[in-house]
């Protein structure tokens, strides 16, 4: 790859610094600043008091929250830690679950997920990553990053998550988790876990288990109109889908100090998830006169693998200090997944709200079965050096990242010649299409980095250049399509500023320019045919990444010893959005309609069918048009009640407002699916003189919307309650009772559906549907034992 001059001269300014540095560790180095005395496991079990929100040390604006803070509510993932914290939404996850977190209420591709400091490769085409899939029993701490530094990789438009993960050297002691989950339907399922920390190898050894049987029983209910006025119901469907698997995961951490002023580490985990997804549903439709009934049985099952090690050696050279890093991580999906539709029909006047064939007569039954199989790796490398510089420390350092993504979807289909034939697959299946593509992209970042602190000041500043090398091959039914190669760069700055205005109240500003790159699925040119409605889509390997100047202003009072109340204000400016664009050639179908037109043999000539029978669906693809922005407010609040002499009861709140403005094909609208707002507040009550204490929090997300060609969507979640309650028994062993969604909240989703674009515009309703899901209440018991 050609390097620009920017990135060899920063990338030499490492390389230079660290010939030059002496051989020997300089005497004025500082030894590892993080040697504090390890904590002992048996507070994550007996909590002596209630916990709060830290208050970070960092100069750029994070917000810090140990795993403590989140226990007592005994969330089983990352997922429903973040649910609590302010400005995380879900919004596209199904009711009770929480796998792709948005914060600002931005798309997960602009939310960048990190664990331990280091990004991963998830199941998202717009790179995102599923964080349901991490136990909350692995981590130590998660930091909100709501600005970008130089010397983190500044694909976190919206901010960034980082899981930080329990290590060897912050940890000494063993716990057991042992507990069982009753689902609203009486589904039982076990839950376990183990974590021992101890000394060993010359340093300090930490290793973790933890198996979950994950279920969820959900039901929904769609009802389809001939438009928004609800006067002539169409069709309607109930729908019954069971999510039933298990999930393994483990961590490993081995830290030890070499010499007096150097330190190694080694970390991995590993998260399998394997799971069925079976659904039934039963539809009934009115069509042309006729009633139609259709089963519509599904299979779902797949096997999801992340997996991820990294090593890090941190010493002192030349009055500063070096560190190098090696990380590699996989993400592995393998999925067949078949669906069947058994059609009877029978007299228009049969169409009510009950199912029934009583009297229809069998039409067809056809399957369709798709086996999709993804793997993806990420390898990456760090070199970085901290040294002073006058009043000011310096850092220095390039990373290298390279990131291979593989895809393969295979189309088979099936049609009985008989009432009563079921296909197995694959071997009664007929081959129907195959995709494969290839995304390669290496990546390039020098950055150099200023920091300071003076008085009531504290400060940094840095350029980041990141450098993107991307190759992009697609093949269709075993035949190549080509290659296509792009080199993209973008200059990063960045700058925070934290000042202490006095013990208690402190201001943060930031500034930094950010970037988000393309959706996998943007850059493979495959045709989708009917992926908008009538109208098709082909991606556009030649699309440019997004670039964002943002604004953080922040303020943070703290309340006596350990409450905290902050409030932030937030401003994006996105340029070159990636949006949907009409490339004025017809569809698929369209031009299927036009061949049948003109005899066997003929050419069809584009004006003369155009006459015959005008275009009304197209071909779409995806282009960088135009600017958008985002903007938006965040409240959070998390204190005792010592200052009502309450000092054993804690309460919880955060509240954020979003709001942002793009253009597309028709006019102004907010970004698709950022939901307008979110809240948390809740308390917990302990209770010293019998060893127990409760809780309770409620959360409520505000509606998003969503517009494509085709088709616009309202989704609007329930509120949500949960509860614990909590007996200690000892230092060393305590039983928790969990309640989730004791509202049962639902999803409910209001779906415009078009043909074609004029349609859309003129709102010529292909369908109105209304659909609204629900999961129910569960509960959980846990017991917790420290040994």
């Amino acid at each position: 790859m050609k390097k620009h001059p920017l990135a060899l001269a920063l990338s030499g300014a490492t390389l230079l610094a660290l010939s030059t540095a002496a051989p020997a560790l300089a005497q004025d180095a500082v030894g590892p600043s993080d040697a504090d005395a390890a904590k002992n496991l048996s507070a994550v079990v007996v909590q002596g008091e209630i916990v709060y929100r830290d208050r970070a040390a960092d100069i750029d604006p994070t917000l810090v929250y140990d795993l403590e803070y989140f226990q007592r509510f005994e969330p089983a993932t990352v997922g429903d830690m973040l649910k609590r914290l302010p400005g995380v939404g879900f919004v596209g996850s199904d009711i009770m679950e929480y796998d792709g977190a948005q914060l600002r209420g931005l798309g997960g591709g602009y939310t960048q997920v990190l664990i331990n400091g280091r990004k991963v490769p998830g199941a998202g085409d717009d790179r995102s990553f599923y964080v349901d899939r991490i136990p909350a029993e692995m981590v130590d701490h998660i930091e909100i990053k709501r600005s970008s530094s130089a010397n983190r990789s500044g694909d976190a438009m919206a901010g960034a998550i980082n899981i930080v993960l329990r290590d060897a050297y912050k940890f000494d002691g063993s716990y057991l988790r042992l507990g069982v989950n009753r689902w609203y339907d009486g589904e039982t399922n076990p839950t376990f876990g183990a974590v021992t920390s101890f000394d060993a190898l010359g340093g300090r050894v930490l290793a973790g288990v933890n198996v979950q049987d994950r279920y969820r029983r959900k039901e929904k209910r769609s009802d389809r109109f001939a438009d928004d006025s609800l006067q002539q119901k169409v069709s309607w469907e109930d729908q019954t889908e069971i999510k039933d698997g298990r999930d393994y995961s483990g961590n490993l951490s081995y830290t030890v100090d070499v010499g007096d002023n150097a330190r190694f580490s080694i970390d991995g985990f590993y998260v399998k998830t394997e799971r069925d997804v079976t659904e039934v549903s039963y539809e009934e439709k009115l069509k042309k006169g006729k009633t139609q009934n259709i089963r519509v049985p599904g299979l779902d099952p797949y096997d999801q693998k992340n997996y991820g090690i990294a090593a890090e050696f941190k010493f002192d050279m030349a009055g500063g200090r070096t560190k190098l890093a090696v990380d590699h991580a996989r993400f592995r999906n393998s999925q067949a997944t078949t669906e069947g539709e058994e059609l009877f029909e029978s007299a228009g006047s049969n169409f009510d709200d009950r199912w029934s064939i009583d009297g229809a007569k069998w039409k067809e039954t056809a399957y369709e079965a798709e086996a999709v199989s993804a793997r993806d790796a990420e390898t990456g490398f760090k070199l970085a050096h901290v040294r002073p510089a006058g009043a000011a420390e310096m850092e220095f350092g390039v990373d290298y990242r390279n990131k291979k993504r593989e895809g393969m979807v295979v189309g088979y289909a099936w049609e009985a010649g008989a009432q009563g034939q079921l296909p197995s697959f694959p071997a009664d299946y007929a081959l129907d299409r195959s995709v494969a593509s290839v995304i390669d992209e290496e990546r390039l970042d020098p950055y150099l980095m200023f920091s300071g602190k003076g008085g009531a000041l504290a400060w940094e500043a840095g350029l980041r250049y990141e450098t993107t090398r991307s190759r992009v091959e697609y093949i269709e039914d075993a035949q190549s399509e080509g290659r296509v190669d792009r080199k993209y760069r973008e200059l990063l700055p960045s700058a925070s500023l934290r000042w202490d205005l006095s013990d208690a109240d402190r201001i943060n500003l930031s500034l930094a320019r950010t970037v988000k790159r393309p959706n996998f699925n943007e850059l493979v040119p495959a045709l989708l045919d009917g992926e908008f409605g009538d109208n098709d889509y082909i991606g556009n390997p030649n699309l440019v990444p997004e670039t964002a100047n943002g604004l953080d202003l922040g303020f943070e009072h703290r309340i006596g010893r350990r409450g905290i109340v902050g409030v932030n204000l937030f401003y994006r400016d996105v340029r070159d959005l990636i949006e949907v664009v009409n490339t004025g050639e017809p569809s698929k179908e369209m031009q299927g309609i036009w061949e049948g037109l003109v005899e066997d043999g003929d050419a069809v000539d584009l004006a003369d069918a155009m006459q015959h029978e005008p275009a009304e669906s197209w071909l779409y693809t995806s282009e960088n048009m135009g600017d958008g922005k985002a903007w938006g407010f965040e409240f959070d609040l998390s204190t005792p009640l010592t200052m009502f002499g309450l000092d054993n009861t804690g309460v919880f709140a955060n509240y954020s407002w979003v709001d942002s403005e793009v253009s597309d094909f028709m006019g102004k609208r907010r970004f698709n699916r950022q939901a307008k707002s979110v809240y948390n507040v809740g308390f917990i009550q302990d209770l010293p003189a019998v060893a127990a204490s409760f809780g309770m929090t409620y959360r409520k997300q505000g509606d998003a919307y969503e517009r494509l060609l085709g088709e616009e969507v309202i989704v609007r979640y329930g509120a949500e309650l949960d509860a614990f309650i909590e007996k200690r028994f000892g230092k060393r062993l305590s039983i928790r009772l969990s309640a989730n969604n004791l509202l049962d909240a639902s999803k409910d989703e209001f779906f415009d559906k078009f043909n074609t674009l004029a349609g859309q515009l003129g709102r010529d309703y292909k369908e109105y549907e209304l659909e609204s899901e629900s999961a129910g209440r569960s509960l959980q018991l846990v017991a917790r034992w420290a040994f």
